[in-house]
């Protein structure tokens, strides 16, 4: 079989997999939350199958090296950060609109969605690492590991900010907007994108350039569909003082804040 397509065919069923292992983890739990952490995990879990396949080389090591640092801590924090909590109030809100049916809709609609969309957007790897020859490092590579450790940086802190915020009870209710969320709204989906168009550079340098719609599909979803426009939502109705944040704060790419302008036309 082709290598491209061996490797492609190899981590779809591996990220579907997964997912279907996680789905059946899911029902005994009797909580989707549990898809959370394996979210990084199947990353990792395809990028260390697509080297297997394709032998070592120093760019696919490279590759490797970032997307293990990327997938544990996310994993890490999200098994942290979930632990005890109970149910996300997404997937509650699912469960009660589809009852009796959320088994299966669940499979379809959250697990092998995700295990789709995760194949999808992890194909640059796969692509760089059929073309495992070895061939220099270049600009690319470089520009997208200095990318990809901007990211890292931006999702690690951001996240970190925001959960020793949260740690502290007189903060219940109230709008972070210290550290790096005062000059974004969504630093750790900043970072995230950031770290995916990171890897794609490299992979470009791999010969994957033709894979451009993978991190763009991750950018759109950050941004219109499960990240900053979900989130979003929802949140005014958490956070009374969220609406002078929007005011002020960029939503994705960081920004010095705005000053906030009166009814009357002042400036604040």
């Amino acid at each position: 079989m082709n290598p491209l397509l061996e490797t492609m065919s190899t981590a779809f069923v591996l990220a579907v997999g997964l997912m279907t292992a996680v789905w059946v983890l899911s029902l005994a739990r009797k909580d989707a939350s549990v898809i959370d952490p394996f979210w990084g995990l199947g990353f990792l879990l395809v990028a260390v199958a697509s080297c297997l396949l394709n032998g070592f080389v120093p760019r696919t090591n490279l590759l490797l090296i970032l997307v293990a640092l990327w997938s544990l801590r996310l994993s890490l924090y999200l098994l942290w950060r979930n632990w005890g909590h109970g149910e996300d109030r997404r997937y509650v809100q699912m469960r009660e609109k589809h009852g009796r049916q959320f088994w299966w809709v669940s499979l379809f609609s959250v697990f092998l969605l995700q295990g789709v969309v995760l194949w999808f957007v992890s194909l640059p790897i796969q692509v760089a690492a059929s073309h495992a020859w070895s061939t220099p490092f270049s600009v690319l590579d470089a520009a997208g590991t200095l990318l990809w450790g901007t990211g890292f940086v931006f999702e690690s802190v951001g996240d970190w900010q925001l959960a020793r915020f949260k740690a502290q009870p007189e903060n219940s209710g109230r709008v972070m907007d210290r550290g790096l969320w005062r000059y974004t709204r969504h630093p750790n989906y900043f970072g995230d994108c950031c770290v995916w168009w990171g890897l794609y550079l490299i992979c470009v340098a791999g010969g994957a350039w033709w894979t451009v719609l993978s991190p763009a599909l991750l950018t759109i979803l950050l941004l219109a569909v499960s990240g900053v426009s979900l989130l979003e939502s929802t949140i005014g109705s958490r956070r009374p003082d969220y609406a002078a944040y929007q005011s002020r704060t960029n939503a994705f790419f960081p920004g010095p804040p705005k000053r906030a302008v009166t009814r009357h036309g002042h400036v604040d």
